[in-house]
């Protein structure tokens, strides 16, 4: 779907926000905070700035944000996990303003991390600015994929499958979705106005992810180390936008 100029002004806030929400919990991400309290300070921006949370109540979801330490490749749960020295940390952040959408994650290190963390962030987050380079109009949508494959699997690192980016608008996910790898056909041709959220997880073993008993907490199986880095953007005349940046 191509969102109006005035649709795009809205996201454009709801993308301000979530900006804001990932400013605020980095800040606060250190050695001996729990992820509850992350949850907290980035409730207090949504309160702050007048917006309601895409997350909250999301299928039963029970946070603002999703906290992911680690092995953990998406959907943590905030709660009682204390942070440690050497940790990596996943936080995915939604937020609407008058009913449109803005979705966007990082992964930060927390105090001093192995080389390997380091390197797995910093290629995880190369990979999406490669996906995002992609969104341009009349290219075609699963180049996201092939870029982001090539920048991770060239690494030595896996994409994982089960989880994909998304079109977003007056819903968080709609379609069509974004895989994070070349699936075997272009997909729909790219037009101004379109809006997606790119968003990568790569694994630093292999690609396959296990469910938590939680029925939230998807985890690598074979429990090595994820990052995971999402931008909301919308399809320009002058080439991609991203709308969740400060």
């Amino acid at each position: 779907m191509r969102r109006s100029s005035k649709e795009l002004a809205k996201m454009r806030r709801a993308g301000k926000v979530v900006a804001e929400m990932h400013e605020v919990t980095r800040a606060a991400a250190r050695p001996g905070v729990t992820t509850r309290q992350l949850d907290l300070a980035a409730r207090e921006v949504l309160e702050r700035r007048r917006a309601t949370s895409n997350f909250l109540g999301y299928h039963g979801f029970p946070a603002v944000i999703c906290t992911s330490p680690n092995d953990v490749i998406v959907h943590g749960i905030p709660g009682d996990y204390r942070l440690a020295e050497g940790d990596i940390l996943s936080i995915d952040c939604g937020a609407i303003v008058e009913g449109y959408h803005g979705d966007a994650a990082f992964t930060m290190a927390i105090g001093e991390v192995t080389p390997l963390a380091r390197r797995l962030i910093e290629v995880t987050e190369r990979s999406l600015w490669a996906g995002i380079e992609q969104l341009r109009k009349g290219n075609r949508l699963h180049e996201v994929g092939r870029a982001v494959q090539q920048v991770a699997e060239g690494a030595g690192f896996s994409v994982v499958r089960e989880y994909v980016g998304h079109a977003i608008g007056t819903a968080m996910h709609e379609q069509p979705q974004v895989p994070n790898y070349w699936p075997g056909s272009p997909g729909p041709t790219l037009k101004a106005g379109m809006v997606f959220a790119v968003e990568p997880m790569v694994n630093a073993g292999g690609p396959e992810t296990k469910l938590l008993d939680d029925g939230w907490s998807v985890v690598t199986a074979d429990g090595s180390l994820s990052a995971h880095f999402e931008h909301t953007i919308a399809v320009s005349d002058d080439g991609p936008e991203v709308l969740t940046v400060p």
